[in-house]
């Protein structure tokens, strides 16, 4: 079975939204000119600013809130 490919996954949208210790970001991709997707990625900052990939996770009501009007921009690359 064939693994994931990076060169076949095309990125429709993405933008993110900045917080104190952590960067979340809504993003669209269509793997092979399939169904286009949402994904919700989350980056945590460490004591430097630098960030890293983490886990999802949960949400605050903060980061809905931050990130509801970012779903409803990539809605329309679905």
């Amino acid at each position: 079975m064939p693994g994931f490919d990076k060169s076949l996954d095309k990125e429709l949208f993405s933008e993110s939204v900045d917080f104190a210790k952590s960067k979340l970001t809504v993003s669209v991709f269509s793997y092979n000119n399939g169904l286009p997707k949402l994904q919700i990625s989350r980056e945590n900052k460490n004591a430097g600013g630098e960030a890293s990939f983490a886990k999802m996770g949960r949400l605050t009501k903060e980061e809905i809130e931050a990130i509801l009007p970012l779903i409803e921009k990539a809605k329309k690359f679905l």
